[in-house]
């Protein structure tokens, strides 16, 4: 048994030998000798990486999980979920022009390397749910272009350096499910755009920076399972649920639910000084609060091996090199750095890249993260068995469907917290993937749904055809047979339906449409209704059937997204008929519905016009305008929070169309094509 890792590390160094003797192709690109030295520390057994060999291209796809920019230079590495066991290379540094760089969901070990700190054009580091130990590194606070550090759940210790307040871009830091101690540093509270913190299932003690609670952009603050103290700032109430701090409990404050009021001693004591020194120590959150996976699984999955093990292999890398002399003197010394404190753990967990329930494209970045779907296949359980079935191509297949350990990690197991809404045939909840993009999850029991198979498998394809910018974004789909659901996930929208712009009576939550936005909105619909619509881009015409004010998503741009299109493709025929109802008694039905009992595109093109007269007026209620339309001048239709700023040629046009559009008669409503048309959209 002992050979074993002696051979292993023989290999590795012979590997290295090689990397030094190859002729020039190794030593005149630099890109590719680095990158040859973080395959041979990332994996020693040459079991993951083969296609990255010496004789390839990094930029002509050979080398996988490997993109370049336009300039030829290496711009991405996403080596997510493969189960890669070595360590992170300090010449991962040489790679000067990386953006990205995700190597999350692997069994990595040892140190963050400081020289990382090196690429100061990186945009995402993602290394949580690996075993990395030791301290953060405090020159991470030098990444000037940093807006992603995604850290968690690894073995980190020590204390949260004061230096990350320096990462000025940075709009998502996740630390948490680690051995950190010593005080939340209030120097956060420099980080103006960040959006999630969460720091919870640590060590943490003292109390919470006002600082911190002031940040304009936070929308998630998850302190739990620590061991804080003190008044909680009232700043943090306006996260509502966005702001976790269960188990915590020296935190009082007015306001907030399970915590009591600070008494005088809690006020007016001052707060004791915060360690931040390698020996600061407190309790670890009690071995009975849950984590959000299977983690001894995902330790089995990556092939992890246990400390003992790890060490052994380490010391035999150590002393093969040494003997190997001057030829390998440099990779001799950085093997010897890579095992100066290597720890063996577990963990799993999905971290918001955004945040909880806002935009998950909220900021650009030219790298953007990856979608991470379908690598993690195993326990998939399909209705199908597997089976590709109603036209599904095997890419199609694979590039929409998720896995139900996924979904359960992305909703943190359909907590009630991450509950976006439900009705009588579905719930919809928050989520985040394991990239940090987050999603919304629609859960769909299987009684609601078709119960012909291939029906229902030709209802999903359907939806994997659907792509538009004016559609929610359809990621993918899992279907448990375990749990008898079918989950849909979809882009996650920020700023709501388009219903809660409706009624508005003050605009203390800024939630009056200016008269541009109105008219984008109207242009947005419209396009979105008219690709339904089309019979183009190898997708077959299609019918909403359930236009709506709810239906209509508002993104971090204020655009327009419709939800719900060819849902009804899914659902069992009383399901889709209970669903009507609502829109029935709003309006949005129309009146050929009742005597044919059939929806065509004149009827999406009914409830369009209705959704035109909401826009205009403000209102959710909107039939009497119908009814006699020409009744009043046309400053009293539009909504009065306008205060007279429109235009008036526009809005007689967008008014005509909308009355043209809930025309009794379906063959006098115009074709949504002409509609386009009428607005002078390009599409």
């Amino acid at each position: 048994m002992e050979s074993v890792p002696l051979l292993r590390g023989f290999s590795l160094l012979l590997l290295l030998s090689l990397l030094l003797h190859h002729p020039r192709a190794v030593q005149e690109n630099a890109e590719l000798r680095a990158l040859m030295h973080v395959k041979a520390v990332l994996d020693p057994e040459g079991r993951i990486l083969a296609s990255w060999t010496s004789e390839g291209d990094p930029c002509r796809g050979d080398f996988e999980g490997v993109a370049c920019n336009e300039h030829g230079k290496v711009a991405n590495i996403s080596l997510q979920g493969k189960g890669l066991s070595g360590f992170i290379s300090p010449a991962v540094a040489e790679l000067r022009y990386l953006s990205g760089l995700y190597l999350h969901y692997n069994a990595l070990r040892g140190e963050i390397p400081r020289e990382i700190s090196n690429l100061t054009d990186l945009f995402d580091l993602y290394l949580n749910v690996n075993n990395l130990s030791g301290r953060i590194p405090v020159e991470i606070g030098k990444m000037a272009s940093l807006q992603v550090l995604q850290l968690c759940y690894n073995q980190l210790t020590g204390s949260i350096p004061p230096q990350l307040g320096l990462l000025k871009k940075l709009t998502v830091l996740a630390l948490q499910s680690n051995h950190l101690t010593g005080a939340i540093p209030a120097t956060l509270g420099d980080l103006a755009q960040l959006m999630r913190l969460d720091l919870s299932f640590n060590n943490l003690f003292g109390s919470i920076p006002v600082k911190v609670a002031q940040l304009p952009r936070l929308a998630v603050f998850d302190l739990r399972n620590n061991s804080l103290s003190g008044s909680v700032p009232s700043d943090l109430k306006r996260l509502n649920e966005g702001f976790q701090y269960r188990n915590n409990t020296g935190l009082c404050g007015v306001g907030f639910a399970s915590l009591e009021v600070c008494s005088s001693d809690d006020i007016l004591k001052p707060s004791k000084p915060e360690p931040f020194g390698p020996d600061s120590t407190g309790p670890r959150p009690p071995p009975e609060i849950p984590r959000s996976a299977n983690l001894s699984a995902h330790c089995h999955d990556s092939h992890c091996s246990n400390s003992s093990k790890s060490s052994a292999v380490n010391v035999a890398i150590g002393v093969v090199a040494v003997a190997v002399g001057g030829m390998v003197i440099g990779l001799s010394a950085f093997a010897l750095h890579r095992r100066r404190k290597q720890k063996i753990g577990s963990a799993l967990e999905v971290a918001e890249s955004r945040l909880s329930t806002d935009q998950p494209k909220e900021f650009c970045r030219k790298g953007g993260s990856p979608l991470i779907s379908l690598e993690y296949s195993n326990g998939w359980d399909p209705l199908a068995d597997g089976r590709s079935g109603a036209g599904f191509s095997q890419e199609v297949s694979q590039s929409f469907r998720f896995n139900l350990e996924e979904v359960e990690c992305a909703t943190q197991y359909f907590s009630e917290v991450n509950l976006l809404e439900r009705s009588n045939f579905a719930a919809t909840y928050k989520g985040v993937l394991r990239d940090g993009t987050a999603v919304a999850i629609k859960s769909i029991n299987k009684t609601s749904c078709r119960s012909e198979e291939a029906e229902f498998l030709k209802g999903l394809k359907m939806l994997t055809l659907l792509q538009h910018e004016n559609l929610i974004g359809f990621r993918g789909f899992c279907c448990s047979r375990g749990r008898g659901e079918c989950f849909l996930v979809y882009d996650f929208v920020s700023n709501g339906s388009l219903s809660q712009y409706l009624d508005v009576k003050d605009n203390v939550n800024g939630r009056v449409l200016d008269w541009p936005r109105r008219v984008s909105i109207i242009k947005g619909i419209a396009k979105g209704i008219e690709y339904l619509h089309s019979n183009r881009a190898n997708k077959p015409a299609l019918v909403h059937q359930n236009i709506s004010a709810e239906k209509v998503l508002i993104d971090h741009h204020f655009f327009p997204r419709l939800s719900g299109s060819g849902l009804h493709k899914l659902l069992a025929d009383d399901v889709v008929f209970s669903t009507l109802k609502a829109s029935a008694a709003m309006g949005y039905l129309a009146p050929e519905y009742t005597t044919t009992g059939r929806f065509t595109e004149k009827s999406d093109v009914y409830a369009f016009g209705v959704l035109v007269f909401q826009i205009l007026t403000g209102k959710s209620s909107v039939s009497h305008l119908r009814l006699n339309p020409e009744s009043g001048k046309l400053e009293n239709l539009l909504d009065e929070n306008l205060n007279g700023n429109f235009s008036k040629p526009e809005a007689a046009k967008l008014a005509g169309i909308a009355l043209l559009c809930t025309s009794e008669a379906p063959s006098q409503r115009p074709t949504m094509d002409a509609v386009l048309q009428q607005l002078s959209i390009g599409y």
